[in-house]
């Protein structure tokens, strides 16, 4: 006899295959297969058949489904004999084998040769290694239900099968054999297209084997797929693996060709000789962390921010050579270009297109921020928010940011610090905003444009100056051939050396015109310069002694190509603060009905005046923009430009609050003025809807919060920060929420809007306890549960009690605590609000969790559970509440309870979009598996919080990482506790 489950479940008996019969009977017998000779408990069989939905009798059915298997497997075997494979064991079933008779234990004894003592690490390991993965010839368990296909036992098979590929590569590679293993390789990765750890062996091993330039296709390859699939970077093993290549390629080919190598095997060296293996048959090889990654404060992203390069780039070859000297290696100190210029000059797109060129010289990722500093529409970006999106960028999550500029430039500098980083700082204003986004690391390269020269940085910080002049008019004449032909260029000479003339060597005029040409193919060249030369004009922002230089003939003939509607649009979107505008916001600006404005909107996108920048957001240059602010201010009167801003403002605001009161049902939002007309604000179906517009927004809210503090209209800055808080909290943005909930109560308290004044109270309480400063959080819960006192508004003290028990549990405090919660409690059943009652139960239950009474936490959760059957819009209420149910379940031995409980969480968390609390709640899957004795599903549910984690907390991550590090086999893994040392709070 012969029994195979690594591929096709087959079974041969004397060299002919045995028709095994009814789907259920072969995934009877791959289940004992895949168990290789050990007992399969009755419930596990049952479980394994039918899932939660077994027949009347199951265990009869699985008796009878032994007695045919049995008789197919011998047909001379009486009636009713156990016979000799299929035996009677430990309450279940096993399959009696060895490794002559099955292909798993064959594919084991195999590796055990292959690590014993003289053998292992060596030469001779190798052989035995592949010969063993030649066994599987397929998935595992191919040909049982695809439903039972992802049992935890074959799955196990599988991770066992891709540990020993993982550990064959190590030993390939350390013993010269790699090009023995690519084949496998090849396979493994194609069917794990996002195990990082197992394509890193895959880039090696092309190298190794001389093919440098397919390792690099292949890093990228993944790269894209985990940025399109996962939205996350290559980790650090992937990222080790590609330094390496290049590494490589820096000692045998040419700086302008980057990745191709020579086609010679490199010199393994020191690598060669044994190599200590640890993988065991059911836990994947624990992968060692890569020597050149350094320790930092927090595990590091590899950050890739480059705006797109522009195809149609041209000339600037000096430049690019000045620029370029900057990547030698043996520069001194952190190396600074500042690239300055007048508006429009192109001094983006040439540090962009360097930046492009130069990226494979800083492996370590890409920096890049517009510092707006001389934004027509809005101040300069403050260092402190850059530093944090940076922060964030390289994989501190918003959470763990430190307050204070000083403290986020230092945390800034030492994740820099030894990496090789290029940061592209854009249109900065002055010296002191760009100083504290300087790196201190001397791998570093530090790229600013400006319309200043910026001195400061050139005296002080030795930082090289690049002033961009306007293009010679052979660039010119290349940039118009580049967007229009060589054909029509040279077609009509003399109207392109005019054309040139006219837009003075300024990039951006010649895109325009450009444009404008494109736009109509079968205009002469020669009507083009006409134009230009009828609206000659002067535009005053951008002039400069030579008369050549006035540009406004060229924007002010694009304006005037638009239609009467959207030319009123483009004046009028000066009025929006933030850096772009969706569709429904641009119709507030205009009061127009959207359909007609996503028309006006398509035209000036066709025309270059707009740039559809993601689907759905357009964004427009500052010098155009700047224009339309004169063209507003010349067409627009006082009453119009006050109506649309305060449409604007409207829809923002009440587009908010829509938004916040299907996030975050239990913090009912106060009632608001009626909007403007045509302030169109939005609405959302679900949660997730509201979760994702807020997510794209962000920047577009605060600074449409800025403009409302500018222009003291006090009841939108407070309305904003009360819809917003939610919001922020749940995010992880506690810094920014602090400043708006600090701008909201200033706003509130000159408003004598004494009701907001209790909520931002509130929210600051919050906010300030998130951050850690506790006494500001007593102050502010006590002034907002007075206030709700004074105002008898019941409703905002029982959320106010509820914040309180929220801030004493994680004070440490869990007897005032349970006693605020039992208030907030009694006031909500008081109100008859069953949605708000269902958060007070969920937060007693946590208390208790707190507190390690188990069995009163689950009937609280329970209850709330009850509570919020059959309501709408509190998938993240549920799902929290899951998760906590999980965790007693989990402590009170209830283990497969806790599991559904965890899997109820997670089909929720996953509706709603919330990666970081589906990151959670795996965590405490895993726990849960490890509890029951099977490390195997533990660590695949933790590579996926992994993953998860790699996006919204690396700390995190990284602390989950060294857990799957201590998985082992031959020694039992301890029990992890669930309640982490700083207790998660319940969801609210």
């Amino acid at each position: 006899m012969r029994f195979e489950v690594l591929g096709p479940v087959r079974v041969w008996r004397d060299g002919r295959e045995v028709g095994l019969g009814a789907a259920q009977q072969r995934l009877l017998l791959a289940q004992l297969m895949a168990h290789a000779g050990l007992p399969v408990a009755m419930e596990e069989l049952q479980h394994a058949l039918w899932g939660e939905s077994p027949p009347g009798s199951p265990a009869n059915a699985v008796y009878r489904h032994i007695g045919v298997l049995r008789r197919l497997l011998e047909p001379e075997l009486p009636v009713r004999s156990p016979g000799r494979w299929l035996v009677r064991d430990a309450g279940g079933y096993r399959l009696h084998a060895t490794p002559e008779t099955l292909d798993l234990l064959r594919f084991r004894e195999l590796v055990r040769r292959a690590r014993q003592g003289g053998t292992r690490g060596t030469e001779a390991a190798v052989p035995l290694l592949l010969e063993a993965l030649d066994l599987r010839t397929g998935p595992v368990a191919t040909g049982v239900p695809v439903e039972a296909r992802s049992h935890p036992a074959f799955n196990a098979l599988e991770r066992e099968h891709l540990a020993v590929v993982k550990e064959t590569a190590d030993v390939a590679l350390a013993t010269g054999q790699a090009g023995r293993l690519l084949a496998v390789l090849h396979r493994a990765a194609a069917e794990h297209p996002l195990d990082e750890p197992l394509q890193a062996r895959l880039v090696r091993s092309l190298a190794a084997t001389g093919q440098r330039a397919a390792a690099l296709d292949t890093w990228q390859a993944v790269r894209a797929r985990l940025t399109a699939e996962l939205g996350v970077e290559p980790g650090s093993e992937l990222r080790a693996a590609q330094q390496e290549v290049l590494r490589e390629d820096d000692a045998r080919t040419r700086p302008s060709e980057p990745g191709r190598g020579t086609g010679n095997v490199p010199d393994r060296g020191a690598r060669n000789g044994p190599v200590r293996l640890t993988v065991v048959p059911d836990t994947p090889a624990a992968t060692p962390p890569p020597a050149a990654s350094p320790p930092a404060a927090a595990p590091f992203v590899r950050p890739a921010q480059l705006p797109a390069d522009l195809a149609t780039f041209a000339g600037r070859r000096s430049e690019l050579a000045h620029v370029a000297e900057l990547s030698a290696k043996d520069a001194p100190g952190t190396r600074i270009a500042v690239i300055s210029g007048m508006g429009g000059i192109g001094k983006t797109t040439l540090a962009v297109r360097w930046a492009h060129r130069a990226a494979h010289r800083f492996p370590d990722g890409q920096l890049y921020f517009n510092l707006r500093g001389f934004d027509p529409g809005g101040k300069p970006a403050d260092p402190e928010q850059v530093l944090r999106g940076f922060l964030e960028a390289l994989g501190v999550p918003p959470q763990r940011t430190p307050a204070g500029t000083d403290a986020q430039a230092g945390l800034y500098r030492s994740l820099l610090a030894r990496r090789r980083v290029l940061i592209l700082l854009d249109n900065a204003r002055d010296a002191e905003q760009v100083r504290p986004l300087l790196p201190g690391s001397p791998g570093c390269l530090v790229l600013v444009t400006s319309r200043d020269r910026l001195l400061g940085l050139v005296t002080a910080e030795a930082a090289r100056p690049l002033a961009l002049d306007r293009l010679s008019a052979a660039e010119a004449r290349e940039s118009l051939t580049r967007r229009l032909g060589a054909d029509r260029v040279l077609a009509d000479p003399k109207a392109v050396d005019e054309i040139v003339t006219r837009c003075a060597g300024l990039p951006l005029a010649l895109a325009v015109v450009a444009t404008r040409a494109a736009a109509h193919p079968h205009f002469p060249l020669a009507a083009i310069a006409d134009e230009l030369r009828a609206h000659h004009g002067s535009l005053d922002a951008f002039t400069d002694a030579d008369p050549a230089g006035d540009v406004r003939a060229v924007l002010s003939w694009s304006y005037r190509a638009l239609s009467p509607g959207a030319a009123r649009l483009l004046r009028l979107l000066s009025l929006h603060p933030g850096p772009d505008v969706t569709l429904p916001a641009a119709a507030a600006v205009a009061g127009g009905d959207p359909t007609a404005v996503r028309r006006l909107l398509a035209e000036l996108t066709r025309t270059h005046l707009l740039t559809e920048h993601a689907p759905g957001r357009y964004a427009c240059h500052d010098l155009l923009r700047r224009y339309a602010a004169e063209l507003e201010a010349e067409h627009e009167d006082a009453d119009e430009r006050e109506a649309s801003v305060r449409r604007l403002l409207d829809h923002y605001l009440h587009t908010a609050h829509a938004a916040g009161r299907v996030y975050s049902p239990f913090w009912r939002l106060g009632p608001l003025p009626a909007a403007a007309p045509g302030a169109g604000p939005e609405s959302f179906p679900d949660d997730a809807r509201a979760l994702r517009w807020y997510t794209a927004e962000a920047q577009v809210l605060s600074a449409v919060a800025e403009r409302a503090v500018a222009r003291g209209d006090h009841a939108h800055v407070w309305g904003l920060a009360w819809a917003l808080e939610r919001f922020m909290d749940r995010q992880g943005h506690w810094h920014d929420s602090a400043a708006l909930q600090r701008l909201g109560l200033d706003a509130a308290v000159r408003d004598g809007h004494r009701t907001a004044e209790a909520h931002l109270h509130r929210g600051l309480a919050r906010a300030s306890a998130r951050l850690e400063r506790y006494d500001d959080a007593r102050t502010h819960i006590r002034q907002s549960l007075d206030l709700f006192a004074e105002l008898g508004d019941r409703l905002g003290l029982a959320h106010a009690h509820r914040s309180h028990g929220w801030l004493l549990d994680r004070l440490g405090e869990h007897g005032g605590a349970l006693d605020a919660a039992g208030r907030a409690l009694a006031l909500y059943r008081d109100l008859g609000d069953r949605v708000a009652e269902t958060s007070a139960l969920h937060a007693l239950g946590w208390t208790h969790v707190l507190r390690g009474e188990h069995r009163r936490a689950a009937a609280y959760f329970e209850e709330a559970l009850g509570g919020l059957a059959g309501l709408d819009g509190i998938r993240y209420a549920e799902a929290g509440t899951w998760d906590s149910l999980g965790v007693v379940r989990h402590h009170l031995g209830e283990h497969r309870r806790a599991v559904a409980a965890y899997q109820c969480a997670l089909r929720l968390y996953r509706e709603v979009g919330d990666l970081f609390s589906e990151a959670g709640t795996l965590r405490h899957l895993g726990d849960t598996y490890l509890a029951t004795g099977d490390p195997g599903a533990a660590r695949t549910v933790w590579e996926r919080a992994v993953r998860l984690l790699a996006r919204t907390d690396p700390t995190a991550a990284e602390e989950l990482r060294t857990r799957l590090l201590a998985l082992g086999h031959e020694v039992p893994a301890p029990r992890i506790a669930l309640v982490p040392a700083s207790p998660r709070p319940p969801t609210t």
